[in-house]
């Protein structure tokens, strides 16, 4: 193949139709663009799906039962941070972390005044999957009496083992201790949900993950309703987006109605507001308290909009990732190249992302390759260099040697490109690219 043939091949850019388009147009020149009816909309219909799996639920036949149970917000990391909050993280307790995500996992905790303590993967990964999942021998033996929560990553829409880390922490029940009420209405909250659940919370960071399933005991669960909290992302790189966006999820705690959850987040997003923009504008509803001076990380109904269109679409989306993912592990087979199982036995990945690793090379290597498939017109990425080797986690004492199996994952890794705007001829220009370029590096 020489460079006459180039084409160029976006890492991950947004798949927008004309239905996104004509809905915010529709939210423009309806007068209302912030927080409202298409927000509320978008969080009955997300709840659905993580419920059912189905994108054409009809909601508003069954407002009592959609309704406060998701909350959407301006991000993935401001969702985590306020999953963290309700339930009731504060400075010295430890969240356990694993090594190898992105930083918004970790951060959130941090902005909680709480310390971050990172677990390496197993080595090369989940034995089935290959997905950078955690050891969980090195997470039981991390929990302390200070450990509150564990934050799982389903990283690139593959469903981590939560069964495993359910009974973990049933085992680690007699090191939790509640936290205590410091008198306010979210300490008293986050009070009430730790004494009920009674040992450390499972939290899950899906940034990657909407629509991915594992079963669990014979049931098949989608993520959102695996987990004691979920975070989703709906990034512009996101299998959904809304152009930035996320949103924040729980499963049923026994005893607290969900409403009154569904209003902590309300407040924490709102500044402690406690009447939104269109709880007021009823009439004579004026007036409003400030119950804690707290946040401002909502989501507008210009995002709803885009957001409802992508559900839409998510079904037919979600089936092209899997043909495109099809003829990457076709090539990558061929070439002996190491990557991600999205769709095995009992877990069905959203195929958010196309993990390969290359054998026997090394940074150096790694870096030329990058730079071939770039010269050809090929986006590739790395995700990710673990958070460990970072500056700001380095400050705060970690150090990657203590990970040797999230280096060795992230030293030899590439990224393909993964997204519904690739058409067949791109994914045979990519495979074939990436063939050429592997056998001219590795095999010369």
């Amino acid at each position: 193949m020489d460079l006459g043939d180039k084409r160029i091949i976006q890492f991950s850019p947004p798949d927008m139709s004309e239905s996104e388009i004509a809905e915010v147009c529709e939210a423009l020149r309806s007068g209302w663009i912030t927080t409202g009816p298409r927000t509320k909309l978008f969080e009955r219909r997300l709840a659905s799906y993580i419920e059912t799996g189905s994108v054409t639920v009809d909601t508003e036949k069954d407002l009592d039962n959609w309704n406060n149970r998701v909350v959407c917000l301006n991000s993935a990391t401001a969702a985590e941070e306020l999953n963290l909050r309700i339930w009731g993280i504060q400075p010295g307790d430890e969240v356990i972390v694993p090594a190898y995500t992105y930083t918004a996992t970790a951060s959130a905790v941090v902005h909680c005044g709480a310390k971050v303590v990172f677990v390496d993967i197993q080595k090369d990964g989940n034995p089935i999957t290959h997905m950078p999942e955690m050891d969980y021998d090195q997470l039981e033996r991390a929990i302390t009496n200070k450990t509150k929560a564990i934050i799982l990553v389903d990283l690139a829409g593959i469903v981590c083992d939560y069964k495993k880390v359910f009974e973990i922490v049933e085992r680690k029940r007699s090191l939790f201790s509640p936290v205590h009420s410091d008198g306010t209405i979210l300490g008293d909250l986050s009070s009430r949900i730790q004494r009920i659940i009674g040992r450390v919370a499972i939290f899950a960071d899906d940034a990657h993950s909407l629509g991915a399933s594992r079963v669990i005991s014979e049931i098949k669960k989608y993520c959102g309703s695996i987990a004691d909290f979920t975070s989703f992302s709906f990034h512009a790189v996101k299998n959904i987006t809304t152009a930035e966006g996320g949103a924040a999820t729980w499963c049923p705690i026994e005893g607290i109605d969900n409403s009154e959850i569904y209003k902590m987040y309300q407040l924490l997003s709102l500044h402690g507001q406690n009447k939104d923009a269109l709880s007021k504008t009823k009439a004579g509803a004026w007036e409003y308290d400030i119950i804690g001076p707290w946040y401002k990380c909502n989501m507008t109904d210009i995002m709803a909009a885009i957001g409802l269109r992508q559900l839409d679409r998510y079904i037919d989306m979600l089936n092209r990732r899997k043909e495109i993912i099809h003829k990457y592990d076709s090539a990558c087979d061929g070439l002996g190249v190491f990557h991600l199982n999205h769709y095995v036995e009992d877990t069905i990945s959203s195929g958010h992302l196309y993990l390969t690793r290359i054998p026997g090379i090394d940074d150096i290597k790694r870096r030329e390759i990058i730079g071939l498939l770039a010269e050809r017109g090929v986006s590739t990425n790395v995700h990710y260099k673990p958070l460990p080797m970072m500056t700001a986690y380095k400050a705060l004492g970690w150090n990657i040697q203590a990970f040797p199996h999230s280096y060795n994952y992230y030293s030899n890794l590439i990224s393909l490109p993964l997204h519904t705007k690739l058409t067949d001829e791109d994914v045979e220009y990519v495979c074939d690219c990436f063939i050429k370029i592997i056998n001219e590096v590795c095999h010369d």
